[in-house]
């Protein structure tokens, strides 16, 4: 069946912030009537469609990207290929979406189990993954027949327009995908309004920890489910018997890539003492390289960061460590919004970089006598998204991951790793909630029970 597809879908915040939410609010209340009741499958044929879409805009995400956030062609591109997978994962839920009947055999009561559509969603992306989570944010509650209002960030508004244009062009009814993008004064206010409209009815968000206080607080005031995915500080632990090399190359991968920009950027490498030597003097020289520049001047591995203020703050913590005994091995070196990939070795507790995320190109290391010690570290932590562990024995690395208090845990892999069919969250201060799997079902749907009695089985008093 053909469907009119919907204008580009894109509202700018400004200074009149109530005017631009109840204008993309509304637009998606109003569409919902009509995308909740399209049959599942050619809701899955719409979200097949962005994955072409995506797939030939390649080029236009790259220049946007590098123009606004500073992005690498590899991190777009690996951007845009995580995105189609969540696509294609998501229309295959189709079948999980249809009802459930169950006959209670003593009664003959029939029951049916029916996942409904929530209503509006509201999804806030970040900048930093812009295509990746963006497309997480929406794509599993489209699937499930919500409408969404996605609130892009405001350091990257061309590359979230351009997205919500794009994937509307795969023929959504208009309304069924909005994108609000405010300026950077009006981001509390934006998000404090959007919350609080009543029509929406569903909310997930992926930023920092502090700003996920404030969207869980503004929730709660609603008793509005939240799906919150916050920051991170993963570990990497290598035991005396890994394979080293692998170890190198996963590190370098987990702390780097994206100038360590990412929720599950390697923050800390927790190595065994008897193998630390051999491993951090492999780590050095391959951090060495490892360069980074600005990928709107140059074709780069890694690009600068989101700003220079950012680049100042990761000095910072280089500069409280090394004050307090760390030593800095490698790199560091700041140019504007360009800083080279950094280690740190000896870090401890007493540090700032022991406690706060880093959020940028720069890993520190941590030598420890054995697996107990390296566990006890990882977990004394405030946050709880990713971690890794490096040991050829597959029994002892699993016994670990169980004690582990970490929502996601790669074995013998880098810490940045994402499967659009696995669920995806943290624990503690991490957030709550799954992306990915069949989580999405749970995450934008109402689980409703209808039950229809047989005749003569109405109890009386």
């Amino acid at each position: 069946m053909q469907r009119p597809a919907s204008k580009l879908g894109v509202i700018t915040g400004t200074s009149e912030t109530t005017l631009a939410v109840n204008a993309a609010v509304n637009a998606a209340a109003s569409a919902f009537p009509i995308w909740s009741r399209w049959p599942v499958t050619e809701r899955a044929v719409a979200l097949q469609k962005m994955m072409a879409a995506l797939d030939a805009h390649r080029d236009d995400f790259v220049a946007l990207a590098a123009e606004e956030v500073g992005a690498s062609r590899s991190w777009t591109e690996f951007n845009i290929d995580l995105a189609i997978g969540m696509l294609a994962h998501v229309a295959g839920l189709a079948p999980m979406l249809e009802d459930r009947e169950l006959v209670d055999p003593l009664t003959g009561k029939h029951s049916i189990l029916r996942r409904q559509a929530a209503g509006v969603v509201l999804g806030m992306v970040p900048w930093n993954a812009p295509i990746a989570l963006g497309v997480r944010a929406v794509a599993g509650a489209l699937i499930c027949g919500n409408t969404v209002v996605m609130k892009g960030s405001e350091h990257c508004p061309k590359t979230h327009k351009h997205l919500v244009e794009i994937l509307n062009s795969a023929g959504l009814p208009g309304g069924v995908l909005t994108c609000i993008v405010n300026h950077a004064e009006d981001a509390h206010d934006t998000m404090v309004q959007l919350i609080a409209h009543p029509c929406i009815r569903r909310i997930n968000f992926t930023g920092s920890t502090r700003v996920g206080r404030d969207v869980a607080m503004e929730a709660a005031r609603y008793l509005k489910p939240a799906l919150l995915e916050l920051s991170g500080k993963a570990p990497l632990i290598v035991l005396d018997d890994a394979d080293l090399d692998a170890a190198v190359e996963a590190a370098c991968f987990g702390a780097f890539f994206n100038q360590g920009q990412i929720c599950m950027s390697t923050d800390w490498i927790i190595v065994v003492k008897s193998v630390s030597d051999d491993f951090v003097a492999k780590l050095q020289a391959r951090t060495q390289q490892i360069k980074a520049a600005d990928p709107v001047q140059e074709v780069t591995v890694l690009g600068r960061m989101i700003s220079a203020d950012a680049a100042q703050r990761v000095k910072g913590l280089i500069e409280d460590a090394v004050s307090k005994g760390a030593r800095l091995l490698v790199g560091g070196q700041i140019d504007g919004c360009v800083m080279q990939p950094a280690l740190l070795d000896g870090i401890a507790a007493n540090m700032r970089i022991f406690r706060e995320e880093t959020f940028g190109p720069l890993a520190s290391i941590m030598r420890v006598h054995d697996a107990e010690e390296a566990v006890s570290i990882a977990n004394d932590s405030e946050f709880g998204l990713n971690a890794a562990v490096f040991t050829t024995d597959l029994d002892h690395a699993q016994a670990i991951a169980g004690r582990l208090e970490y929502g996601v845990v790669q074995i013998n892999g880098p810490t940045v790793h994402d499967d659009p069919s696995m669920p995806f969250g943290g624990m503690k201060n991490s957030g709550y909630g799954r992306f990915g799997g069949e989580q999405a079902i749970n995450e934008f749907t109402e689980l409703r029970w209808i039950a229809t009695h047989q005749e003569g089985q109405t109890p009386t008093l």
